[in-house]
């Protein structure tokens, strides 16, 4: 293949006029260590290129007054203009450390852009909690209503995403989403992850990635911790409802090609219901970093965590409306659970050349999980109870390569690279049930019980090939899935088998009118798999319904500290079934169709003065459903999320944001409405020396909100008949903690 390809560009490239090179390593001014991931670009002509492990960078056909800027978020931007001296020549270049700022970053054709500008309000605004890490996403909305315990529920692109379906979510690699999930499929409880061991978030919205699989339909998030860190930092937050967190980083190793730290958090809350939560969660994460700053870096991390908790549940409208309990009570008290996961995983970077690298990666992870619900109340069991258990043990281990080429094209206007990845991830799922429950204790009736092992193989390319002002990436990828299911509900020994090939093409057109706009068009074929049970009861139909994909869309920089993006999409769903894992059912959901609209616009008014804000629309609707009975419950209309942050105001940083959702439709007839919400957040430190003192708010004006809402028939204890109307987790009421850290 590379061969071909090799073939092709020089058959292209016949007779072209060959120009210049400029190359050189760089280096940061405080560590003299070289950096990766700076990006050098010629602002004549709109080439560029990314300095490796080692620093170095190669940036081709360069001409005699092309200007050239080099900038990496979190460094001083340097330019220069080429004189005849630096005309085939290695020129060193050496970065000095500055706060992130707007300004550091450039518009470049890259298929997911918008990433690098949200990495400015990561920077100015860190995350607080592994819930705010999502919150980062724009126009990304989540949502608890298991007493802190439970995986978030996600809305994105007119989708109620339960707790990960239709996004793929993976962390240096491993990832998060766990498929045929004892209560959803795709289920992803990102609370392993401690905030403050997170270095930067990539994403894309749609279905326009090669290297992004299963999940990959509303969109992708990438989150990369530090590889190393340049304080220990022991932190120590306090507040109401008997609330407690605790977090160390500690450096272990600080030499010049290796570097390791341990991380831990523990947290503790009664929360604010009436019955007391008894959350409890600890993680704790170990990282070392080998870095030869020439052609090698590998590292290895190492985490666990784990997490008890009680619930309130979700409470219907009408025992709070007559007085039976409040907005802080509960119908059944004894919801809650307890899970853990045990993570090891490795990434493994290799330079063969200027032009040529492999980046491997590999994990293995031990997850078990136990989770009491009770939605229903008396509907079903009059006597005992609705309550159910869910729970499943498992193992998880994969691995993945990637190799990189980058052709060395002498052409003034022409860039051509290629990547190429295979891999696999294998789940094996034990006594995966759900059971009809009393009091967490008796188990009254198992509806599901099983094993689950399901493998998903695959292999991806995709193309970046650059003219003038025009790059185009195709894509391709081919993921096979091997689905087994054993139904230990049986008296005799009962396993079913099924398999299924997928191909996803992919397209991205990029047009860089100047170095301040970027105009895009993207389009592909993304997919979710269905859980193994649905599977198996379907005999192999639609285990792998395609979603459809486009967005047209601009990014604006009128001003080096002012950037707007806006962009139209639409995404279609094939015909699909879902296993509903609260009931142990199968469920038919038909083709749908989604359109919308994203606009964002970020300025930094200071040097210590940020403001941003993104709104989105989305019009969701079932395909095949007459007129007015095609809503899609809970998918959101409108949303928006924003808000104004200092850093570096005189020793003080923080800032207030808000999060916004419209009212919305919570069944198919519209006929039941899930009320919108408006929610302020402040925070606020004070730098001193080394030490910090923090003050955080969430819902600084105490507003009456419900966090997760549904349209849900239940039947209270005292009821002849049961009722459809919402039933609601209350969101977090006016919520004060304080926060004292220190840094040596």
């Amino acid at each position: 293949m590379k061969r071909i390809l090799t073939f092709i560009v020089l058959l292209a490239l016949f007779n072209t006029a060959f120009g210049h090179e400029l190359n050189g390593i760089i280096t940061s001014e405080e560590t003299d260590k070289p950096i990766e991931g700076v990006v050098v670009y010629n602002k004549n002509t709109g080439a560029y290129n990314y300095s490796n492990i080692s620093g170095y960078f190669e940036l081709d056909d360069i001409s005699v007054g092309d200007v050239i800027r080099f900038y990496r978020l979190g460094y001083e931007n340097y330019e220069f203009v080429i004189s005849e001296k630096d005309l085939d020549s290695s020129t060193d270049i050496v970065l000095r450390i500055s706060p992130a700022s707007l300004d550091q970053v450039l518009i470049v054709s890259k298929a997911n852009a918008l990433s690098t500008f949200a990495a400015v309000d990561l920077k100015t605004n860190p995350v607080k909690s592994s819930q705010e890490i999502l919150r980062k996403i724009p126009g990304l909305i989540i949502g608890q209503h298991a007493g802190g315990g439970k995986a978030e529920q996600i809305f994105l692109r007119g989708f109620d995403i339960d707790h990960g379906t239709d996004i793929s979510i993976n962390v240096d690699g491993m990832p998060v989403n766990l498929v045929s999930h004892a209560h959803g499929q795709g289920y992803a409880d990102m609370h392993f992850i401690i905030p403050e061991t997170i270095e930067n978030i990539d994403f894309g919205k749609g279905t326009y990635y090669a290297d992004k699989g299963n999940f990959n339909t509303a969109g992708y998030i990438d989150i990369n911790t530090k590889k190393s860190i340049d304080k220990s930092l022991i932190s120590l937050e306090a507040g109401q409802f008997n609330s407690l967190r605790a977090l160390s980083m500690i450096k272990l190793i600080d030499e010049d090609f290796s570097s390791a730290y341990v991380a831990t958090e523990l947290m503790l809350t009664d929360g604010y219901f009436e019955s007391p939560q008894n959350f409890n969660r600890l993680n704790i994460m170990g990282r070392y970093n080998y870095n030869n700053y020439d052609d090698e870096e590998f590292d290895i991390s190492l985490s666990h965590f784990q997490s008890k908790w009680d619930a309130s549940g979700q409470i219907p409208q009408r025992a709070v409306d007559d007085g039976s309990i409040t907005r802080w009570g509960a119908i059944d008290d004894t919801e809650g659970g307890n899970t853990s996961r045990s993570n090891i995983w490795v990434n493994h970077n290799k330079l063969f050349d200027e032009h040529s690298s492999m980046k491997t990666s590999a994990y293995l992870s031990k997850y078990d999980f136990e989770l009491f619900s009770n939605f229903t109340f008396f509907l079903e069991d009059p006597v005992n109870g609705d309550q159910i258990q869910q729970k499943e043990n498992r193992t998880i281990i994969g691995a993945q390569s990637v190799y990189e080429h980058s052709f060395h094209v002498e052409d003034h206007d022409t860039q051509l690279k290629y990547q190429a990845g295979v891999g696999f991830r294998y789940d094996d799922a034990n006594n995966v049930q759900l059971s009809r429950t009393l009091n967490r204790q008796t188990i009254l009736e198992r509806l599901a019980f099983g094993n689950i092992d399901e493998v998903n193989g695959f292999v991806f390319a995709d193309l970046t090939y650059k003219k003038n002002k025009w790059t185009l990436i195709p894509g391709l990828r081919l993921d096979y899935f091997n689905f087994d299911y054993e139904n230990l509900l049986t008296t005799t020994y009962d396993s079913k088998s099924e398999s299924k090939l997928k191909l996803s093409p992919k397209l991205n057109a990029i047009f860089a009118a100047s170095p301040k706009i970027q105009l895009y068009a993207k389009s592909g074929l993304g997919f979710h798999s269905n859980d193994t049970r649905v599977v198996v009861a379907r005999s192999g139909e639609k285990i792998l319904p395609s979603a459809f994909g486009t967005d047209l869309g601009v990014i604006y920089k009128p001003l080096n500290r002012l950037v707007i993006n806006a962009a139209f999409w639409s995404l279609f769903l094939e015909q699909e079934f879902v296993y509903v894992g609260d009931a142990a059912i199968v469920e038919p959901s038909g083709k749908t169709e989604r359109y919308g609209f994203d606009f964002g616009l970020r300025y930094q008014f200071t040097d210590w003065l940020f403001f941003n804000t993104d709104i989105n629309y989305a019009h969701a609707r079932s395909a095949e459903e007459p007129k007015g009975e095609d809503y899609i419950p809970l998918a959101p209309d409108l949303t928006s999320s924003g808000g104004l942050f200092i850093k570096n105001l005189n020793n003080f940083s923080g800032g207030i944001s808000y999060r916004f959702v419209d009212d919305r439709p919570a069944n198919e007839d519209n006929s039941i409405i899930a009320d919108g919400y408006f929610v302020t957040d402040l925070n606020l430190n004070y730098n001193l020396k080394n030490w910090t003192f923090g003050l955080i708010i969430e819902n600084l004006f105490d507003t009456e909100w419900n966090e997760t809402q549904f349209a849900t028939e239940s039947r209270l204890f005292n009821e002849p008949n049961s009722v459809e109307e919402i039933h609601f987790t209350p969101g977090t009421p006016f919520f004060i903690r304080a926060k004292l850290s220190v840094s040596f």
